[in-house]
């Protein structure tokens, strides 16, 4: 059914399968009204006693206390929220959700969706370094209603303060809504083509922009998900850190309601203290089936530093899949987190590179199942001029990119001119542009860049080795702002329009600049670096001090930094700046901010 699977373990009797999900050709349809409350539904009715996601609390305890909710239990709370809901918003009305990582957030999420509004997957507001994403986001929505917990009331309702009168929501607390309150919910007719949430982006390289989700696009991104990383077996399950408001980390609650399986959950915080914590939960899951998890680049690599098991610790990783995404894929936290944890079990398959946007769901591509992460070394200068040429890696100009593998099941990624919108052959660096029922349906409020970007037009597909085959002429397709090149059967992307920089002349990418200012110096700290271009074609380095230099000279490292720059890119650095570990801003997903770095750049925040 898909590549390399297996087997297709029976569903018990009630619950979705996944062969429903598939026309006769083989293509993803999902059956009429599956929607991610459906699922709740069926998943309550025929295993309501097992258990929906469990969370590993470890504000109250060092070793972590299992809150758990079954999928009954699950039902009652959110026909309870969305009861509650019904009282007070109006069928498409926004929900914002500001609570921390927890149940309730799962809660309120369905909750939302299940009582005909479209959920607001936000954050509480003591996240910090966030503050303006959140403002832009609330004040983009206007949601009418806020949820949120007892602990975040106070921050949110400052918060809210800040806000004009006209746009300040109606405030719930998830804790005061009463499970009987979802006795007499009257059912909501939901239609797959409505909206089901508004996904923000990242702003890495724009102000956040909510992307329209229908329940169409939901279901369609999991089965392509399940499909595409052989998530068939049925006793397999999640364990995320990740969090919920982000695109990968609301995937990692949905495609359990399809199985009626489990995931482990535990705060982004508890992570980032303990990585031991992760592999410790990926371990436990290990050994009931099969257990799957998603995480940035920035996770394998500090968990290889900070997460290897102790002596004598019993650490099994045989049954784990781990993707890696978000950002351009580092086969550097690659081989690190293999190294550290391969003694432990861990498949030289279990790594899945993978691509993804929050303007798709989620989910784009990712390797076969039995393949192991690969990197093809291309000449930059090349790259830079649009063309992916293999060269050997030790060639002075050889820049790595990862494999992304193939594009999921009823979903068609085009390499495209951004100038012309004609399709280009495989070798060649163009737009990537997306087609299919995973695509949002536009932009919260901006009609002009929806239609710009969700509804595109292809002007000149190839004749022969076309990516195109099977999408009508007249189709809309998504452009997604990356850049990418096919070669020999895989998908590469190689960075985002948006951040090439022109220095001197040149089209640069700056992810291969950050890498050379990487090796460049000791002082400088591995993944903590932004290149950009200031008025004037003018190039700017900006690298975080790495531990224990916080007293060294920067002089040294500063002209190691600019010499290296000139020596592999031919490149004249205007100005380099050592700065704190932390100064770097980064988005909520765990991206550089490279515009919010320019930004703070010219405003003299690192003088």
């Amino acid at each position: 059914m898909a590549r390399g699977s297996r087997q297709v373990f029976a569903a018990p009797e009630g619950l979705l399968r996944i062969e429903d999900c598939l026309t006769s050709a083989g293509a993803v349809a999902l059956p009429p009204g599956v929607t991610l409350p459906s699922l709740i539904d069926r998943n309550v009715a025929h295993v309501g006693d097992a258990v929906a996601y469990r969370y590993l609390d470890f504000t109250r305890s060092e070793a972590g206390v299992a809150v758990e909710l079954t999928w009954a239990g699950l039902g009652v709370r959110v026909r309870a929220v969305a009861a509650r809901l019904r009282t007070v918003a109006a069928a498409g009305d926004r929900v914002a959700i500001l609570a921390p990582q927890g149940l309730d957030y799962v809660t309120a999420f369905f909750g939302a969706i299940k009582a005909g509004t479209v959920a607001v997957p936000l954050f509480a507001p003591e996240l910090p370094g966030h503050v303006e994403r959140l403002d832009t986001a609330l004040r983009d929505s206007r949601p009418s209603v806020v949820l949120t917990t007892a602990t975040a009331l106070s921050s949110v309702e400052a918060f809210l303060d800040t806000l004009p009168s006209r746009l300040r929501p109606k405030v719930i607390l998830l804790e005061h809504i009463p499970d009987h309150e979802g006795d007499g919910f009257a059912q909501v007719a939901v239609d797959v083509d409505d909206v089901s949430h508004l996904q923000y982006t990242s702003g890495s390289t724009r102000p956040p922009v909510g992307v329209e989700i229908t329940h169409r696009a939901v279901g369609t991104n999991l089965i392509q998900m399940i499909l595409s990383i052989d998530l068939l077996n049925r006793n397999t399950h999640g364990v995320s850190w990740l969090p919920l408001y982000h695109d990968m980390g609301l995937s990692m609650i949905g495609f359990p309601a399809v199985y009626g399986g489990h995931s482990t959950l535990m705060s982004p915080t508890a992570f980032v203290r303990r990585p031991q914590r992760w592999i410790s939960a990926l371990s436990d899951g290990s050994r009931e089936g099969r257990v799957v998890t998603a995480a940035p680049n920035f996770a394998y690599e500090w968990t290889a530093q900070r997460g290897r098991p102790s002596p004598g610790d019993d650490v099994d990783l045989a049954n784990v899949v781990l993707i890696i995404g978000s950002e351009p894929v580092s086969m550097g936290a690659i081989t690190a987190f293999r190294e550290a944890f391969a003694p432990h079990g861990l498949p030289a398959t279990a790594i899945k590179p993978s691509y993804g946007i929050a303007e798709a769901t989620l989910f784009v591509s990712t390797t076969a199942p039995t393949a192991t992460p690969s990197v093809l070394h291309v000449d930059r200068d090349e790259l830079e001029a649009g063309r992916a040429v293999p060269v050997a890696a030790d060639a002075v100009t050889a820049v790595a990119q990862v494999s992304l593998g193939q594009v999921a099941r009823s979903l068609w990624a085009a390499v495209v001119d951004p100038d012309t919108a004609a399709e280009l052959p495989d070798g060649h660096v163009g737009e990537m542009w997306l087609h299919g029922d995973n695509v949002g349906r536009g932009y919260w409020g901006l009609p002009e860049e929806s239609a710009r970007t969700f509804h595109a037009r292809l002007a000149d597909p190839l004749v022969s080795g076309s990516h195109t085959t099977g999408v009508a002429a007249a189709a809309d397709w998504l452009r997604t702002g990356d850049l990418g090149f096919y070669l020999d059967g895989e998908l590469y992307v190689t960075g985002r329009l948006a951040d090439r920089v022109m220095v001197g002349g040149r089209t640069v990418y700056p992810q291969h600049v950050e890498a050379t200012v990487a090796d460049a110096s000791p002082m400088v700290r591995r993944g903590y670096v932004t290149a950009f271009t200031i008025p004037g074609e003018r190039l700017v380095i900006v690298a975080e001090r790495a531990a224990g230099t916080n007293r060294s000279d920067p002089q040294e490292a500063l002209a190691a930094v600019t010499a290296e720059v000139s020596r592999r890119h031919g490149l004249t650095v205007h100005d380099v700046k050592i700065v704190p570990a932390g100064a770097i801003p980064r988005t909520t997903s765990g991206k550089l901010a490279r515009r919010a770095s320019l930004a703070q750049y010219l405003d003299g925040a690192w003088d």
